[in-house]
Parts: C-alpha cells; sequence; structure tokens
C-alpha cells in the first residue's frame, strides 16, 4: 500500500467519522436541532432526552457502525496489501477525531465513546469487551455514565497490556499507544464531568439532567 492511498484512507476515515448522526435523526424523526436540545452534545445521552430512547438507540448502533466499518475495512485492505499495523492504527484514530471535532460542525462534536467502541470493535475486540464489564460494572454500581466512561477508558490500554503481557509494548507498540492514546481522549473530553463528579453535582442515570454537557 502505497503512501498516498494510506493517507486517503485514514482521512476517509475521518470524514466518516465525522458525519453527525445525532443532529441527522433526531432532525429527520423530531424535527428537532440536538444542538439545541438539553447540553446540546450529539450524542446518545443528549439524543435520549431530546427524542427517546429508542431513537437514541439507533444513534448509538450508527455512530458505533460507522467507527467498526470504515476501520475494519482498513485493516482488511492492509491485510491484503501487507501494510504496516500502523495504517489501521491511524484509521482507528482519525474515526474517533471525527466525532469529537467534525469538520461538518465546525469541529464541536460528541464525546467518542459509541464511535471509540466501534473502532475498538475492529482493533482490540478483546480489551473492549472487558472494558465494557468495567463501564457496565461502575454505571451499575454508581449510575453515572461518565464514570463509567471513564472508567472504561482507564481499562482499555490496562486490560490490553494484560492480555499480551509486556509484548504488547514490544510486539505491539503502536496498538499500546493506540489504547493509551484513546483512552485519555475520552478522559479529556470529560473534563466538565469529573469537575461535577468532584461538585457533587453530576447527573445519575434515570433522573433529568440539571447541568450542561453530559456525557456521550
Amino acid at each position: 500500500m502505497n503512501t498516498l492511498v494510506a493517507v486517503g484512507l485514514i482521512v476517509g476515515c475521518y470524514l466518516v467519522g465525522a458525519v453527525p448522526f445525532g443532529l441527522i435523526v433526531v432532525k429527520a424523526f423530531k424535527g428537532v436541532d440536538i444542538r439545541t436540545v438539553g447540553s446540546g452534545n450529539i450524542g446518545t445521552t443528549n439524543v435520549a432526552r431530546a427524542a427517546g430512547k429508542k431513537v437514541a438507540i439507533l444513534v448509538f448502533l450508527l455512530d458505533f457502525a460507522k467507527g467498526y466499518l470504515p476501520v475494519m475495512g482498513v485493516l482488511t485492505l492492509a491485510e491484503r496489501q501487507g501494510a504496516h499495523q500502523l495504517v489501521g492504527v491511524l484509521a482507528g484514530l482519525a474515526t474517533v477525531l471525527g466525532h469529537m471535532f467534525p469538520v461538518y460542525l465546525k469541529f464541536k462534536g460528541g464525546k467518542g465513546v459509541a464511535t471509540g467502541a466501534g473502532m475498538l470493535g475492529a482493533l482490540v475486540p478483546v480489551a473492549l469487551g472487558i472494558s465494557f464489564i468495567v463501564w457496565a460494572l461502575v454505571v451499575g454500581a454508581t449510575r453515572y455514565i461518565s464514570l463509567g466512561s471513564m472508567s472504561a477508558a482507564v481499562a482499555l490500554p490496562v486490560s490490553f497490556v494484560a492480555i499480551y503481557h509486556a509484548s504488547a509494548f514490544r510486539d505491539d507498540i503502536w496498538l499500546s499507544a493506540f489504547c493509551i492514546t484513546v483512552g485519555a481522549l475520552v478522559i479529556i473530553r470529560h473534563r466538565p464531568n469529573i469537575s461535577r463528579l468532584l461538585a457533587g453535582t453530576e447527573n445519575r442515570l434515570g433522573r433529568r439532567a440539571k447541568s450542561p454537557e453530559e456525557d456521550k
């Protein structure tokens, strides 16, 4: 795979990741601009508030798919052409950055959890599964979606290294760096939630949000 093709695929993944399904679907079903409702976030939680759980589930699945399908396509093509693992890693990162900073919405997007889960399903499915279990346990115990998401973000690189032991940093250096980067990005995007958790004002699952900027 030559450099120009690889760059084109990575840019394509960014553009796919940047598609604002939350905005498109809510507009189509409810005729409402999701950016004017609740937190203004285009992610699943705010969609549920604006359009209900069924529409929110659809948005989650679409956001997951836009993370999984393009990255899986790049990985398949790269494997056939004997390309370096780094191509798939950069494609995955581009997809998440597209969702977080979509060019179509002046770089104001979601927090990357659903799209990130999709591309992780293509790149590191076992580590993703462990992270999901951590997310479910934390959310079940605390009812804080944001805390669950951040806990899963920490569990991702830890579980990847644990699975592959020390060899992960030797033989899978790009995937190791990728897992750490994605986890850090998710936590950084949750900075407002961290402030509210520390202040005791974060919204719990099942309660109507009282503060802006809900979790993705």
